[in-house]
C-alpha cells in the first residue's frame, strides 16, 4: 500500500467515526474536498455549519489508526470506494434524482468488512430477505426456503442476521452452500443479536458480514433504521417474508422503492398480524406478491431470460370433451348402467347424437358397454 493509498484508508476511517450516517452535509464535502482534504478541514473545524452539526460532537476523536488495527484483528478490512471491491454499480442507485432528493439515502462514507466474500461479486446477483424478529413457523419456513433456492439460484442472500426471518434468511443459504451477506447496525467486534455469534461467523467464511460504524460502536434503533438502506441497495430486490403494520422490514421495503429496487411481499394467513404489512404491501401496490422463488429470480433477473415457469395443473380425463358429449358422459350414474334411450332426457341431447357419443367416449376409455348397457370407468384422479 502506498503512502497515498494509506492516507486515503485512514481518512475515510476518520469519518466515518465522526458523523452519524447518513451525513448528507459531510457526503457532500467529500463529494467536493475528496476524503483526505474533507477530514483535515473537519479535524480543524473550518466546514460549514451543516458539516458542524454533523461532525462537531466527535471531530477530536480520531481513532482511524487504532479502528483499522481492530478490524484487522478481527481478520476484517475497510473497504472504501477507491477499491476495486467497493460495490459501486449497486450503490448507484444513491445516486438518482430520487435518492438524492431524500437525505436519508446517502452513499456510506466506508465500509468495515469481515469474510472472504468481495463486495462488488456479492452485490453482482444478489436478493435481500428481510421480516419480522418475532417471526412465525411459517414465516421462518418460507425464508429458510427462499434462501435456499436463491442460493441455488446462484444469488447471495442479503439480510439483517437478527432472530427470526433474517436469521431463517441466512441459515437457508448456507444449507445449500451459498454465499450471504449480513448487515450489521454496529461495529463488527460487537456482534448482534449475540446468540448469532457463530451464525455470523459462517456467514463470513464465503460471505461477508458488513457494516459502516467503526470498531467498538454499539447497536441502537436508529442504526437499524439507517442501516436498513444498505440492505436495499446491496440487492437487486428485496423480499419481504413477515412484518407487522409498524416494522423495520416495512422500512427496508421502502428504503427499497426508493432506490428503485424490486420491492417483493409473501403473503400469509389474513389473521396473523405478522402479515398485515405483507398484505398492506401488496394492496397499496408497493410490492408485487411472490409465493415461490421462480418468481422473485423472474422479477430481479435478466428481462425474457428468467422467466417463472407457469405452475403445473392437474389435467382431468374429461379435459378437452364437447359441451354436447360432456352432457351425456355426466347422465351416466357413477355405478349403474344405462341404455343409450335412458339417457336422452338426462343429457338432452338427441338420441343419434347420444349413440355418437358413447363411442367417443369408450375410445377415451371413460365408458364401457356391457350386456347391462353402457357404464362408466372411472380413472383413479377422477373419484
Amino acid at each position: 500500500m502506498t503512502p497515498g493509498q494509506r492516507e486515503l484508508r485512514q481518512a475515510r476511517a476518520y469519518l466515518s467515526r465522526v458523523a452519524e450516517s447518513p451525513a448528507p452535509a459531510l457526503s457532500e464535502l467529500i463529494s467536493g474536498a475528496g476524503p483526505v482534504r474533507a477530514a483535515r478541514l473537519v479535524a480543524a473545524g473550518q466546514v460549514s455549519h451543516r458539516v458542524v452539526a454533523e461532525t462537531g460532537a466527535r471531530r477530536a476523536d480520531d481513532r482511524a489508526e487504532a479502528d483499522l488495527s481492530a478490524v484487522a484483528a478481527l481478520g476484517g478490512r475497510l473497504v472504501i470506494p477507491e477499491d476495486d471491491e467497493w460495490p459501486a454499480e449497486a450503490f448507484t442507485c444513491f445516486a438518482t434524482p430520487t435518492a438524492q432528493a431524500d437525505d436519508r439515502w446517502r452513499t456510506p462514507v466506508a465500509l468495515w468488512v469481515r469474510g472472504g466474500g468481495r463486495l462488488a461479486e456479492l452485490s453482482d446477483r444478489a436478493v435481500a430477505v428481510v421480516g419480522a424478529r418475532a417471526a412465525t413457523g411459517y414465516g421462518e419456513h418460507v425464508a429458510a426456503e427462499f434462501g435456499y433456492e436463491l442460493a441455488e439460484s446462484g444469488f447471495a442472500v442479503v439480510s439483517g442476521a437478527a432472530f427470526g426471518i433474517d436469521g431463517a434468511a441466512h441459515r437457508g443459504a448456507l444449507a445449500a452452500d451459498g454465499r450471504t451477506v449480513a448487515v450489521q447496525a454496529c461495529g463488527l467486534d460487537r456482534p448482534y443479536p449475540a446468540g448469532h455469534h457463530r451464525l455470523l461467523d459462517r456467514i463470513a467464511e464465503d460471505g461477508a458480514v458488513v457494516s459502516e460504524y467503526p470498531p467498538g460502536v454499539w447497536p441502537a434503533r436508529h442504526r437499524f433504521l439507517v442501516r436498513n438502506r444498505l440492505i436495499a441497495a446491496f440487492a437487486a430486490g428485496t423480499v419481504v417474508v413477515e412484518a407487522g403494520v409498524r416494522s423495520g422490514a416495512r422500512r427496508t421495503a421502502t428504503a427499497a422503492a426508493a432506490l428503485g429496487r424490486v420491492v417483493m411481499a409473501v403473503p400469509g394467513p389474513v389473521t396473523s398480524a405478522l402479515s398485515v404489512g405483507c398484505h398492506l404491501l401488496v394492496r397499496d401496490e408497493q410490492a408485487v406478491l411472490v409465493t415461490r422463488v421462480a418468481e422473485v429470480v423472474e422479477a430481479v433477473g435478466r428481462i425474457g431470460a428468467d422467466l417463472a415457469p407457469p405452475l403445473g395443473t392437474s389435467r382431468r380425463h374429461t379435459d378437452g370433451l364437447s359441451p354436447e358429449v360432456m352432457a351425456v358422459y355426466e347422465a351416466l350414474p357413477a355405478r349403474a348402467p344405462r341404455h343409450p334411450e335412458q339417457l336422452v332426457r338426462e343429457s338432452g341431447v338427441p338420441l343419434a347424437r347420444v349413440r355418437s357419443a358413447l363411442p367417443l367416449l369408450e375410445l377415451q376409455g371413460l365408458v364401457g358397454c356391457g350386456v347391462s348397457g353402457w357404464h362408466r370407468v372411472l380413472p383413479d384422479n377422477d373419484l
